[in-house]
């Protein structure tokens, strides 16, 4: 059974029983016929043959709350699009599939990019990026679910429970994020447990314990999870890192949008298991280390745009700050897995934090080269004011690709401009 302890600055719902499944979604079907929920669901093609994604639809299926699913599909061609279309299509809600790869769509990437808009390189930001974009320019829904697509363990009732506090006008929150334990014989999730949570506290320790945006950060369970809701309202105003600092940078730009009070996390699950990334401890470009480099600059570069000053010593100091923290939280994490039975790996714990290390010290050598680095994707609000038609040209495109009629499309997407 969970705990029911509230900690930090965000509001904790916990997972107490595994039996109102039935009656959370059926009151979410009766809210959702006056606030429309869309789903968006990021996917590269390679995971139609995967473990997880064919066990996802199936679930999907029994979902009578989702007013639309759309699908932001990468690294497709066209044979490999017509196939991704056909395989949701077995879904009974409507869905479209934004064909990232397609050439009206690159199209659009070129025409911002001309505009001087950078959108960031190919990769799950951009995309889900672009699928908040089209649910924008829709104008159905008042609410966007988005979880990736390579969770094996997946059930409906993981949508039910992220979404709920964001659909019921009751619980007044504008964004959930979800959270949950990565066990099986073994601790999962050494990006959270070994690098974000040593490396949020070791910032706290440099810069104090009065910042308000690392102490909200830090009260996230599970920083890093894919899976979170918001308003549309809020969609629309928040940019999006397009590398691997998107979870990061989407908390940020939440709590620079909205007020923590309508910000809270949801223990979505029992257990959660997907792919799981390899460390690379020796290529900068690939795997964990490359997700430490992004993260780590991610927040360096937030700080900084919060006037905290971080000279080369502190951020020398957080070297050393940090190893001192994560070697801390091995050790915790070893007692909790000779107490529950768990294997536990000593040695791979301590390469991975060797690995990190080594990461926030070429995240700080990036950061002091270019402190600005690569922008944020815009929001979707000076988007719409650089180009106005930019809507309708994003749905045509869309509907085009899936051979739909846009004129419906286009009229709502004016009134929800």
């Amino acid at each position: 059974m969970a705990d029911f302890f509230q900690s930090g600055l965000v509001a904790t719902f916990h997972r107490f029983s595994n039996a109102n499944q039935e009656r959370i979604e059926k009151e979410l079907y009766e809210i959702s016929r006056r606030r429309p929920v869309t789903l968006v669901l990021p996917s590269l093609y390679s995971e139609l043959d995967g473990p997880a994604l064919p066990r996802i639809v199936e679930e999907l299926k029994e979902v009578r709350y989702l007013d639309e699913i759309v699908v932001s599909l990468g690294r497709a061609d066209e044979s490999e699009f017509r196939r991704a279309r056909e395989f949701f299509g077995r879904l009974p809600q409507p869905v479209s599939v934004i064909w990232n790869d397609g050439p009206r769509i690159q199209e659009l990437y070129r025409k911002l990019e001309e505009g001087r808009m950078t959108v960031g390189p190919d990769g799950k930001g951009r995309a889900c990026w672009l699928a908040y974009g089209y649910v924008l320019a829709r104008g159905r829904s008042q609410v966007i679910a988005l979880h990736d697509c390579d969770i094996v363990t997946y059930s409906r009732d993981l949508l039910a429970r992220l979404v709920y506090p964001v659909v019921n006008p009751q619980t007044d929150y504008e964004f959930s994020k979800g959270f949950y334990a990565r066990v099986t014989d073994r601790m999962y999730g050494r990006a959270t447990r070994l690098l974000v949570t040593p490396l949020l506290r070791s910032l706290l320790e440099i810069v104090g314990y009065q910042n308000e945006l690392l102490r909200y950060l830090d009260s996230f369970r599970y920083a890093l999870a894919g899976e979170f809701c918001m308003q549309t309202d809020l969609a629309r105003a928040t940019r999006i890192p397009s590398d691997w600092g998107l979870e990061i940078g989407v908390l940020a730009e939440v709590r620079r949008n909205t007020s923590i009070k309508r910000v809270c996390q949801v223990d979505i699950a029992d257990n959660y298991e997907h792919k799981h990334q390899s460390l690379s401890s020796d290529n900068a470009d690939a795997g964990l280390l490359k997700m430490c480099i992004d993260i780590s600059k991610i927040l360096f570069r937030t700080l900084a745009a919060q006037g905290i000053e971080l000279t080369q010593g502190r951020l020398k100091s957080l070297q050393v700050a940090y190893v001192r923290m994560a070697e801390d939280t091995i050790n915790r994490y070893q007692g909790d897995a000779w107490l529950n039975g768990l294997e536990f790996d000593r040695h791979l714990e301590e390469s991975a934090v060797d690995t990190f290390a080594h990461g926030i010290r070429v995240a700080a050598e990036e950061y002091f080269e270019d402190p600005l680095g690569v922008p944020l994707i815009p929001n979707w609000n000076r988007v719409s004011s650089a180009f106005p038609e930019f809507y309708d040209e994003l749905l045509d495109a869309v509907d085009a690709d899936n051979k739909k009629s846009g004129m419906e499309n286009r009229r709502r997407g004016a009134q929800g401009a």
